[in-house]
């Protein structure tokens, strides 16, 4: 593979996720690659740089991007953005205007470990009165990983990060050697494929906004970008979370820290309360 090869290959990465890959992980596409290839016949990396540079093809593309987007999860991922959460979900429920629903959002969701906790931390701020209208948000680039959040099934191995053992027996069945959540969690869920990078001004405002550990493969004006359009989609009460590793400074004056909470943030006109 030449470095032609390796640039068409990561041209259309960026070009379609926003993620930037540097020579340094090259090494990525020879371990991710490899179903790709055999998918579309092509022999090499080196062929499927040259058939990228050369002409355009929607499902090839789709394809490289979903193999090489990372989809690390786990549920009630690095705790402190949901103990906030949990902590605020009295306030913003009883502060919600009549008839309006209270919206969370989970971009770039994955297996869709983060918006289920999301959904059990819901259920224990309603005490099961499900009544209470709230709406669940999930978006991720990939559908062939959307397809696998929306079955809610998930392996031993899989339960055994970060979800809490009364969270396992309260919302989940087993299923053979797999665990299913429970539909009542599941309903509160609606999982869409979206993406980032494109314009997202139809899904309204959140009072929650999850964007974890994705602003850290983009470079700076593609992070300053999102959070911009993030920010506009905030509702003046609500508080967006990042990873710990990925700040707004120096990247957007739209967005203010919560004070004393890493990763969580509030539009500028009006702070958040912690």
């Amino acid at each position: 593979m030449t470095n032609d090869d390796f640039a068409a290959i990561a041209g259309v990465v960026r070009r379609r996720s926003g993620i930037v890959l540097t020579s340094d992980k090259a090494y990525l596409l020879e371990t991710r690659l490899g179903p790709v290839l055999t998918k579309f016949a092509l022999v090499s990396l080196a062929a499927l740089g040259q058939r990228l540079r050369h002409q355009t093809e929607e499902a090839l593309e789709r394809s490289v991007v979903e193999a090489l987007t990372t989809h690390e999860s786990s549920f009630f991922r690095d705790g402190k953005p949901f103990d906030h959460l949990a902590r605020n979900l009295p306030r913003l429920l009883a502060s919600r205007t009549p008839g309006k629903p209270l919206r969370i959002w989970s971009a770039a969701c994955s297996t869709g470990q983060e918006p289920y906790s999301i959904a059990m931390l819901v259920a224990d701020a309603v005490a099961g009165r499900m009544d209470s209208r709230v709406e669940i948000l999930a978006t991720d680039i990939s559908a062939e990983i959307l397809q696998k959040a929306r079955q809610g099934v998930f392996t031993q191995f899989e339960v055994q990060r970060g979800l809490p053992i009364r969270s396992l027996v309260k919302y989940f069945r087993q299923d053979g050697t797999k665990w299913k959540i429970l539909p009542e969690i599941a309903s509160l869920v609606r999982f869409e494929e979206r993406n980032l990078l494109k314009d997202f001004s139809g899904v309204g405002q959140f009072e929650g906004i999850f964007c974890r550990n994705v602003l850290i493969y983009f470079d700076a004006a593609t992070k300053a970008c999102v959070l911009e359009a993030l920010a506009r989609r905030l509702a003046p009460n609500g508080v967006l979370y990042l990873g710990g590793a990925e700040t707004v400074l120096g990247l957007t004056e739209k967005l203010v820290p919560v004070q004393g909470e890493r990763g969580a943030y509030a539009v500028a006109a009006q702070r958040a309360a912690a």
